[in-house]
């Protein structure tokens, strides 16, 4: 049985290099204990707010000195964590980082509190007669929007202070994942143990060409998942009843109009990706589903062979560097100050990609202001990892361009948008490869990855998006939200959508436990919303090239200056317009129709 990797196994290059955020541990240390003593830099104006335009600004301005090195603290903590979730010390760094930063937080709500305790008029007032205000004016302005909501200033500082506690489902969600679940091995054909985890599993196994192994590798997940359901179901349900709870104490409608305003997205908006996509692509996944079943000679389909390898002989191993220089290459439309930001990123070791054990699941990028992105995955050897790859690094780019041009406060933008720089370069990546190749069957393997990232986004993700509009409903009538609730709506969800192509069982109705997105707010519809944002630019950079891109690279430096539909009007695209979902819908719908024909 092949040895999973410790994390001090693994060999340098496949780490990031989290020196560049503090050089050792003993400097981080340092940097947090100096935070707590600096606090009152900004606190030295609280009840002072109301003396003039100076005085605010001065205030807002240390408050973001603070949270820009904040920031810098709390990702160190939060990388280590989750390269190696099992390590003592990076769970006792993560607890005592997570205590500091929710006290600290404490002490600076009262500069909300205090702004919108302002006379009528007042604050308006002061941006016009200080210039220096300018730069927060769009967060001053969304601030005023959430008056309505507030609570007394005492009520809204013992909230910051319980931030720990708010965030405790998914520290245990996570943790539990990256350090508890353990998973028995399987055998292959010829009698060898093959180890499984979250991630091999859903890296490795969840796409092998080899059924048998594919399978058994998702009963053994299954199993274990299946142990741990009433865990992460009483963990999800007290995320869902402090979501319901703050609604109503701040006077919101429902869960979903609390966290649609922070994202600065209508209600249309939201439900028109949940809707159209939900309802117009089923047919197409269908079809895809069929294909797969017919092509493998599998008597049945089931979820865990929806990821199966079409074409299982025609499955060229990926390295990291062949990835990186085929990124590179669709990339350059993108123009030399965004390319330099691509080959630092894939040269000067932001990028994580080991597999060890207790290294959290999944993939992410997180950007540090004023350091630079760092990304987490792990590689598969497969084409799927490359499109990962270029996924993070769609991210990376769009928040170094945003911190070299807004400051900290402008940098980031709505969730409703953040996923469209990201699958933006899934999208070029697959352009570049198709323009480059006169292979049939290569041709036929990109749009498998294509339409992969599709799967990921408007199947996975807006699955996960509806299951969530259900759970909150379920939770505001009043119901209880137990493992048995969570499985047997997970499973309608996946019923109605794949109807009779896919055969449901009790381990797909457990995916509910598979995402950590559930504890984000409402993040995972949002993939879809990227999606279709970046579907729409991408076709536009094909069909015009350098001046479409131009506009791209212009919508990534205005980071948070501009809300999520103005930041797609300036790429070409109207979001509240249900049109560019339905034209993305047809566009799967088209790859899957080339696909059949390949066949």
């Amino acid at each position: 049985m092949k040895k999973r990797m410790t994390r001090a196994e693994v060999p340098i290059e496949q780490t990031w290099d989290l020196s560049d955020l503090f050089a050792t541990e003993e400097e981080w240390e340092a940097a947090l204990e100096q935070l707590q003593k600096e606090v009152h830099k900004v606190t030295q104006y609280k009840g002072r707010l109301g003396e003039g335009a100076q005085v605010l600004l001065a205030c807002l301005d240390a408050e973001e000195e603070l949270r820009q090195r904040m920031v810098r603290v709390s990702t160190y903590a939060y990388l280590r964590s989750s390269e190696d979730g099992t390590n003592p010390k990076n769970q006792a760094n993560s607890s005592k980082v997570a205590a500091v930063m929710a006290e600290i937080s404490a002490a600076l709500s009262f500069i909300d509190s205090e702004i919108l305790a302002l006379p009528e008029g007042t604050l308006e007032e002061y941006l016009e007669r200080e210039a220096g205000l300018e730069t927060y004016r769009k967060n001053l302005t969304e601030l005023l929007e959430t008056r309505p909501h507030q609570l007394s200033p005492e009520t809204e500082e013992v909230l910051a202070a319980l931030g720990e506690v708010f965030e405790a489902p998914f520290t245990i969600y996570s943790r539990s994942k990256a350090s508890d679940m353990q998973f028995e091995p399987i055998q292959n054909e010829a009698g060898e143990e093959l180890p499984v985890s979250f991630a091999l599993y859903e890296t490795t196994y969840e796409q092998s060409s080899n059924t048998d192994e594919r399978r058994k590798a998702f009963a053994s997940f299954t199993k274990t998942l299946n142990q741990y359901k009433n865990t992460f179901a009483a963990t999800y349900a007290t995320e869902v009843k402090k979501q319901v709870v703050m609604a109503r104490q701040r006077k919101y409608e429902s869960v979903t109009h609390m966290l649609l305003q922070e994202q600065h997205v209508t209600l249309e908006m939201y439900n028109n990706i949940l809707d159209i996509i939900g309802t117009e692509l089923a047919p197409h996944m269908r079809r895809l589903a069929k294909l797969r079943k017919r092509v493998l000679g599998l008597e049945q389909m089931f979820f865990c062979d929806l990821k199966a390898p079409l074409d299982p002989e025609y499955e060229p191993t990926v390295t990291f560097e062949d990835a990186s220089k085929m990124i590179l290459e669709a990339l350059e439309v993108m123009g030399p100050e965004y390319m330099e930001v691509m080959e630092r990123a894939l040269t000067g070791r932001w990028v994580d990609y080991s597999d060890n054990i207790g290294k959290r699941t999944g993939a992410f990028c997180s950007s540090p202001y004023g350091v630079h992105p760092y990304i987490l995955m792990t590689w598969s050897g497969k084409m799927r990892s490359a499109f990962t790859l270029a996924h993070e690094l769609g991210h990376a780019g769009h928040f170094a361009m945003a911190g070299r041009y807004q400051r900290l406060h402008n940098t980031r933008p709505s969730r409703y948008f953040i996923e469209a720089p990201s699958t933006m370069n899934e999208m070029l990546l697959a352009q570049s490869i198709l323009a480059k190749t006169t292979d049939s069957r290569k041709r036929r393997s990109v749009i498998l990855q294509l339409l992969g990232t599709y799967y990921h986004n408007f199947v996975t993700h807006l699955l996960e998006g509806e299951l969530q509009r259900r759970v909150y409903a379920h939770a505001e009538a009043g119901k209880p939200i137990t493992a048995n609730v969570l499985s047997e709506l997970k499973g309608e969800i996946l019923s109605t959508f794949w109807g009779d192509a896919v055969e449901i069982d009790e381990g797909a109705r457990l995916t509910w436990m598979r995402q950590p997105h559930y504890y984000m707010g409402l993040y995972p519809y949002t993939y879809a919303a990227g999606l279709t944002a970046s579907t729409a630019v991408s076709q536009m950079i094909q069909e015009e090239g350098k001046p479409a891109a131009e506009r791209w690279l212009e919508v990534l430096k205005a980071g948070g200056t501009k809300k999520p539909l103005e930041l797609m009007k300036m790429a070409g695209v109207d979001m509240s317009s249900p049109e560019p979902i339905r034209k993305a819908v047809a566009y799967v719908g088209s790859l899957v129709d080339e696909l059949e024909k390949s066949f």
